[in-house]
């Protein structure tokens, strides 16, 4: 008898991953990507041991990290589902590797470039800039974001069989049939709005999306249509607590999407706990000495003492993406019933507090 069906522990497949360039002609953008991949039965273990295990630096503060996948690993002989992540603000692509890593083990590929808020100077926050100024770097910012994701598939699609990257070609074995996309705050707003426009996506996972009708202070004002013409279905992971896109404004979305979907919701967790390092992001943002028109963002955060942990969050994150991604892609039918099933009681089994909101069905 086979194991019974189990999103939250590490899949199979030991994690590789690589770092590439891409050029952009159109904009004269060159944009760096990450891909995370599964690895061949060699490197079984390397992934999740210390010694082993890939470590690179957050240009934004300077900081060494860790991540669950070995550089430059070989690949898997196989073919896989590709997933698109999309970063937050200014976040970079490797914010999220607790989760991109976690999908790889799952035999799926992963891909993240940096958008263009982080390479390109003037899309940047600038300090003392006028109205006038900021309207129109916002107006640029959300402009380039559809279009960065899209010339990312692309350009994997494209040379998927020959993709350059740091440690030379390397062939991706995607199933250009299979691909979803999964993204974070702007980066939910992101994934949300690509599929309005590029149809090869079949499923999203929005954590903590922006794009409701009446933002906060300070907070991109994006907008959503919806007018998808087709079914996509769609998972939202919110956070009870988020300070920076309130639940109102989840719920507003959740009901706008007229598609199949299902919310859950990480109760006692605020905006930063779906990235990596929890709890150092999150005290990192509620102490900062912000002034202007968000100055009420850190007054209005909790300390971190008092929400989940990054642990507990993590996990959430993790266990309820790939458990989407393998009904909508892989079609799997134990985790079609996972998700149709008791998902709260399943996660308090793992001592995660989580509410799935009403009007969810898979």
């Amino acid at each position: 008898m086979s194991e019974a069906y189990d999103p939250f522990v590490r899949g199979r497949y030991p994690v590789g991953v690589r770092s590439g360039e891409a050029f952009d002609s159109t904009r004269d953008r060159l944009f760096p990507f990450e891909i995370w991949y599964p690895a061949a039965a060699e490197h079984a273990g390397q992934d999740i041991a210390p010694e082993t295990q890939d470590s690179f630096t957050v240009p934004q503060i300077n900081a060494l990290r860790t991540q669950a996948a070995v550089r430059n690993a070989v690949a898997y002989a196989g073919t896989f589902p590709l997933i698109i992540f999309s970063h937050a603000s200014g976040a970079g692509r490797r914010a999220a590797t607790f989760l991109c890593t976690h999908l790889s083990s799952h035999g799926y590929v992963v891909a993240a470039l940096d958008h263009s808020e982080v390479i390109v100077a003037d899309l940047g926050r600038k300090l003392d800039e006028t109205l006038e100024q900021k309207t129109a770097r916002w107006a640029a910012l959300i402009e380039s974001r559809v279009p960065d994701v899209i010339f990312l598939l692309d350009h994997l699609l494209a040379n998927a069989g020959r993709l350059s990257t740091e440690a030379g070609e390397f062939q991706a074995r995607i199933d250009s049939s299979k691909i979803g996309i999964v993204g974070h705050s702007f980066g939910g707003w992101t994934a949300l709005a690509a599929t309005e426009v590029e149809r090869r996506i079949g499923a999203v996972v929005a954590l903590a999306p922006g794009g409701s009708s009446n933002p906060k202070p300070g907070i991109l004002p994006v907008k959503l249509i919806f007018n998808w013409g087709r079914d996509v279905p769609t998972l939202y992971l919110i956070a009870e607590n988020d300070v920076s896109l309130p639940l109102d404004g989840m719920y507003e979305l959740f009901m706008r999407t007229l598609a199949t979907k299902q919310m859950v919701i990480l109760r006692r967790a605020d905006h930063m706990h779906f990235m990596d390092n929890v709890e150092e992001m999150h005290e990192a943002v509620r102490m900062s000495p912000w002034t202007g028109e968000l100055a009420w963002m850190p007054k209005e955060m909790r300390p971190i003492a008092e929400l989940c942990s990054g642990e507990e969050a993590h996990l959430f994150v993790r266990g309820l993406t790939l458990c989407h991604l393998d009904v909508v892609l892989k079609l799997e039918e134990s985790a079609r019933r996972f998700l149709q099933g008791d998902v709260e009681g399943e996660l308090a089994l793992r001592g995660v507090e989580g509410k799935k909101a009403a009007g969810s069905g898979q």
